[in-house]
């Protein structure tokens, strides 16, 4: 099966833009876009006529095409998906049925927005297939493929499940320097955090063979203001998180440094989760 990934996609300008975002991606590795469309029905006025099969029928083929429509200058062959099964139930039968690379969303980045969205899709997506997502802001620049990708760690070790290895083919296409950020946190009592967080990464192996990370440090600012202000200072253009099972829990979620950098990136953010003793048995079938 050919390399894909799957858009979150409808007809607002946030989404194409994220499917825009997505082609670029994808093309030095020359995967395929996969659009998955939630088709919502919406119920008639029962005082109205009645909404018929076939109006019905010819609804989502009009959104189908105009989905269609959207990526006929993409420079990545593409593939639209609509259903009308709930959002993280389609979600989730796409990632076993297709076992893409990544999921792609668009963020809009007005806050009372984003909690909504990451209640009641993005968590659950996270939840319940472990896989990775890619959230493009608004706000972020040109589409191109990423340089100087950032990645966010503390002092602990950490093992990517097997989705997040999985990715390691269109990290390695993309040929981008990596710079390893470190943001000191107030419980690390360990000497030489920084250093610690790089060689954890080295451990991790999920960077492509022969890659040399840099190292970049803040201290005495909170972990999430000490990422956004390090991935100015060395102008990344992407951002990579990792996330622990214990960020799957949504009250938790919404107080975690994951949350808080979202809210204010004007870049894409890379989720990778790591491993955890709850992973989906399917996924092991990756590995």
């Amino acid at each position: 099966m050919s390399p894909s990934i799957v858009v979150l996609a409808n007809l607002t300008a946030t989404s194409e833009y994220a499917v825009q975002y997505a082609a670029v991606l994808s093309e030095p590795l020359q995967a395929r876009l996969l659009l998955l469309h939630h088709y919502r029905e919406v119920a008639p006025d029962p005082e109205l006529v009645s909404m018929t099969a076939t109006k019905i029928y010819r609804s989502q083929a009009e959104m189908a095409a105009a989905l269609q429509n959207m990526t006929r200058q993409l420079p990545a062959s593409t593939q639209v998906l609509a259903s009308t099964r709930a959002e993280v139930e389609m979600v989730t039968e796409a990632v076993e049925r297709y076992h893409p690379l990544l999921l792609v969303m668009g963020m809009n980045t007005d806050n009372s927005l984003l909690d909504q969205l990451w209640q009641n899709k993005a968590l659950p997506v996270l939840r319940d297939t472990h896989w990775p997502v890619l959230v493009i802001p608004e706000a972020a620049p040109t589409p191109r493929v990423p340089r100087r990708i950032a990645l966010a760690v503390d002092a602990n070790p950490f093992t990517p499940n097997p989705a997040s290895q999985a990715l390691a083919p269109l990290l390695a296409s993309w040929q981008a320097t990596y710079i390893v950020l470190h943001a000191e946190t107030s419980n690390e009592q360990q000497a030489f955090p920084g250093q610690r967080a790089l060689a954890n990464v080295r451990l991790s192996h999920l960077l492509p063979p022969n890659t040399e990370p840099e190292l970049y440090e803040e201290v005495k600012i909170p972990p999430a203001e000490g990422i956004m202000q390090a991935v100015t200072d060395i102008q990344a253009d992407l951002l990579v998180l990792i996330v622990r099972p214990h960020s799957f829990l949504g009250k938790l979620f919404h107080r975690s440094v994951t949350a808080q950098v979202l809210r204010q990136s004007r870049i894409p953010v890379l989720l990778l989760p790591a491993q955890g003793p709850n992973t989906p048995s399917w996924m092991a079938r990756l590995t």
